[in-house]
């Protein structure tokens, strides 16, 4: 299903359960829901797993059924830049697949965690076929580009709790990542990984943002009480 063999080997039908929580398939006229869901593959992928590699070629949209994944870029000076965590509900990759050229960014599972993929004819098929689809997209490819301008304000934050506010609003975004709700399934050390912090640094942030009375901290994740105020929060 992926670029890595070992995932493609794993592929599997979706199950209805799974097909049921795709946002995207219920704008679809029955016609076309019935071959999507006959097309879609789901595999589990492994904690460190890269899924997609800068410059391969693109393959499926993909999306996550269950986990979390990471998408990042090297830096000339050997390290990692990391642009967000994508949770599940998430669909991703559609820009790269409208143009056909190769990735440019990897795809790495944080988690052990579970990913859907529609091949890249097939979601061709559907751009030209439909319109609910057309929009779907559209509206995709809109709010992507308002979450990486935000995430460009985000790297100009210097103090921890403004890093890690803006980074938990980002993923609690309704239409990017509609899977998520209310309640984040994240450890701390995995969003210190998103946010280019140590673990310490991430807690402190969390306390104070909890102070705030923005979140919670619960047991496997992070509950956002107020998203308005956590997107805008400075100290």
């Amino acid at each position: 299903m992926s670029i890595n063999s070992p995932v493609r080997e794993r592929a599997r039908a979706a199950t209805p359960a799974e097909l049921a929580g795709i946002p995207w398939l219920r704008v679809l006229s029955d016609a076309d829901r019935e071959r999507a869901a006959r097309s879609l593959r789901v595999a589990p992928a492994r904690a460190g797993e890269r899924l997609v590699r800068v410059g391969g070629p693109p393959t499926y949209w993909f999306g996550v059924v269950d986990g979390l994944l990471k998408m990042s870029n090297d830096t000339a000076a050997g390290g990692t830049i990391t642009y967000t965590g994508i949770p599940p509900g998430a669909w991703f990759g559609e820009g790269t697949l409208l143009k056909r050229e190769p990735y440019r960014y990897n795809i790495e599972a944080l988690r052990d965690s579970v990913v859907a993929g529609l091949p890249i004819e097939d979601f061709h098929a559907l751009l030209d076929s439909s319109i609910p689809f057309n929009r779907s997209v559209m509206n995709l490819l809109n709010e992507r580009l308002g979450q990486f301008i935000a995430a460009r304000e985000i790297d100009r934050e210097s103090d921890p709790e403004s890093r890690v506010a803006g980074s938990l609003a980002q993923l609690f975004h309704p239409v990017l990542y509609p899977g998520v709700g209310s309640l984040l399934r994240i450890t701390q050390l995995e969003l210190g990984y998103l946010v280019g912090l140590s673990r310490q640094r991430v807690n402190q942030a969390l306390a104070a943002l909890a102070r705030h009375g923005l979140i919670r901290v619960e047991y496997g994740g992070v509950r956002v009480l107020d998203l308005a105020r956590l997107r805008a929060f400075r100290p």
